[in-house]
């Protein structure tokens, strides 16, 4: 059951994260991602903190909410 720990506490992070980007999509233009890190579990990158989302991030992006603000008006 020792095994068990690590993958409880790495969900709990990934669903912290996702609530957060979530929680940031509803008022960005800018997608929010949920990325993994072996240190830190998982957390939550706004993609407009970057001009291009570096590759050693977008290799370890595991999920995508999109801006729910649109720059059409």
């Amino acid at each position: 059951m020792a095994t068990l720990e690590p993958f409880e506490s790495n969900s709990n992070s990934y669903f912290d994260a996702l609530a957060t980007a979530e929680r940031r999509a509803l008022h960005s233009f800018f997608d929010q991602h949920v990325v993994e890190d072996d240190d830190l579990g998982y957390f939550a990158l706004d993609e407009g903190d970057y001009n291009a989302l570096p590759a050693h991030l977008a290799r370890r992006v595991v999920h995508t909410v999109h801006g729910g603000m649109l720059d059409e008006f």
